[in-house]
């Protein structure tokens, strides 16, 4: 990149190539529809909670298979490509459900959706493991936990309105599932700003780069724990997603299109954490900031917890620990990827599709809060399994030298 580009977008002043950049991250945030969608799949196909939930399983598998795959590939095409690729298959997953409510056959729809979730998960893991990184082409070091951050509010703005436009569409037109013929729209218009975006990207990883290579990544004690700290935020967030108005249906006997209001509370929350950080990470350490975020989780579980087991206990406080859960998440992600990229910054392009396998996660977490509820009759063991993941994040933001190598720890910053 040439010195009067960097100096551009180091400074934050490109613009022009930053914004189609964030509008990728609102694109990014359509996987998030995965949670309301989950719920409104169940009611028309009559499914179990264990069953349901493996709808979001469907969608995170993919991470296990094709991060590692995808950062190899970023490495060849570049990350600007590698992000288009990723619209067009998040492009093909919009399309597929809007064909399959038009068929007559139940059976028809059912195994179109299937493939409407998994092609959203691969879409979706493409675009995690390149998005990133190209980000850190436009801003500097010292700014990249903060427009992370600020990339993770946008795209929070697209998880908030989901449920809001399935519960509309369905009072509206009685087809909840037209929400995916606006997301299409938009990632049409996102695929052709980013493809006439001009982007100077940084030089490939240096050295061969394999899938033996980028996994023996996890050899190392700061990667490893930074891995498994997005692996519990993504099963957090989507347990969470998928869990929400299932809570207040137990509670309070509300319908799914009321209790869907749940999942906007949380991604509200989860919003206004995220445009918080992109601000308070300039200026928090990563010690500092994961702490705040990791009591604000553990006061969430506890609410939870209160307001399922204890008879008659107001609604108040439900939306209380989604308010903490979703200001405290909100951040997590970006802290523990900012942590592991700064740690490797000469294989940014492996690390990136590394963490990004993190988030099968959400394929571990919702399928096993489903069968802990199913076992106990009650959404007491999903906020049980929810709470393994919030203990990691407790215990590492307690310990945080855990996660800075030797050499790091003469930065006070970390």
């Amino acid at each position: 990149m040439s010195n009067t580009s960097s100096g551009q977008t180091r400074s934050g002043m490109n613009i022009r190539a930053l914004a189609p950049v964030m509008v990728s991250f609102f694109i990014m945030g359509f996987v998030d529809l995965v949670g309301i969608a989950a719920n409104y799949v169940k009611d028309d196909f009559s499914l179990t909670d264990s069953q349901a939930n493996l709808f979001t399983s469907m969608v995170f598998f993919w991470f296990l298979i094709f991060s590692v795959p995808t950062g190899l590939m970023m490495n060849r095409i570049g990350r600007r490509r590698t992000v288009l690729i990723s619209i067009i298959i998040t492009s093909a997953a919009l399309i597929v459900p809007v064909i399959g409510y038009l068929q007559p056959s139940k059976d028809a729809r059912f195994v179109l959706m299937i493939i409407s979730f998994c092609l959203l998960g691969i879409g979706n893991t493409v675009m995690q493991v390149s998005l990133n990184p190209l980000l850190s082409n436009l801003v500097s070091n010292d700014k990249l936990a903060s427009t992370l951050t600020l990339g993770q509010f946008v795209k929070a703005i697209a998880s908030f309105i989901a449920p809001l436009l399935a519960g509309w569409m369905a009072a509206v037109f009685g087809m909840w599932w037209l929400l995916y013929v606006i997301f299409l729209v938009v990632a049409i218009v996102g695929y052709v700003l980013l493809a006439a975006d001009k982007i100077e990207e940084a030089a490939p990883d240096k050295g061969k780069t394999s899938i033996t290579r980028c996994f023996a990544l996890l050899k190392d004690p700061v990667v490893l724990l930074c891995f498994l700290g997005i692996v519990s935020h993504v099963g957090i967030d989507v347990g969470i997603n998928t869990t929400a108005p299932k809570i207040l249906m137990e509670q309070t006997g509300q319908s799914l299109a009321t209790a869907g209001v749940a999942t906007s509370v949380y991604f509200v929350f989860r919003t206004i954490g995220c445009l918080t950080g992109s601000v308070t990470l300039q200026r928090l350490s990563n010690k500092t900031a994961l702490r705040i975020c990791a009591v604000l989780m553990a006061l969430s579980v506890v609410c939870f917890t209160v307001f399922i087991t204890v008879a008659q206990s107001p609604v108040f406080l439900c939306y209380l620990g989604l308010a903490l859960v979703g200001f405290g998440n909100s951040n997590v992600f970006s802290l523990f990827l900012t942590r592991a990229l700064l740690h490797k910054p000469t294989r940014q392009n492996e690390i990136s599709g590394l963490m990004m396998m993190g988030l099968i996660g959400g394929a571990i977490f919702p399928p096993l809060m489903g069968l802990a509820s199913d076992a106990v009759g009650m959404q007491t063991g999903a906020i049980a399994v929810m709470s393994v993941g919030v203990i990691y994040v407790l215990v590492i933001a307690i310990f945080h030298n855990l996660i800075v190598s030797k050499n790091e720890k003469v930065n006070p910053a970390d």
